[in-house]
């Protein structure tokens, strides 16, 4: 399981939408984001740049998996995994099912069956 959002989704697309707003006004992308986290009380810079980096994905100004992609690639994964177990299951009940129909060795004696 993943860990839950430590921020409200409203508070990230306030977030990105502020450095947007104020990245004129400082020298460099990283300096407005510094200042819009700070602002925010968000823990650090770094985490609003992850989100504003996404937000580009998102919004295709930057090459990338958007979040909705990443959202079917993690569904997609858990049932791949789902369905390999379940044919293990499956492939486990078919090979005693078959030893019993060939024969199988009990007690050190083969018993077939007809």
């Amino acid at each position: 399981m993943s860990r839950p959002n430590v921020y409200p989704a409203e508070l990230r697309q306030r977030a990105v939408r502020m450095v947007a707003e104020v990245r004129p006004n400082y020298e460099s992308e990283w300096a407005a984001i510094g200042a819009v986290a700070q602002k925010l009380g968000i823990g650090t810079a770094e985490t609003l740049r992850k989100w504003v980096r996404q937000a580009e994905v998102n919004a295709g100004a930057r090459p990338g998996v958007t979040s909705e992609e990443a959202v079917e690639i993690r569904r997609l994964r858990r049932e791949v995994a789902e369905l390999r177990r379940a044919n293990e299951t499956s492939h486990a009940r078919w090979g005693q099912a078959a030893a019993c129909s060939v024969g199988a060795v009990v007690g050190g004696k083969a018993m077939f069956s007809s």
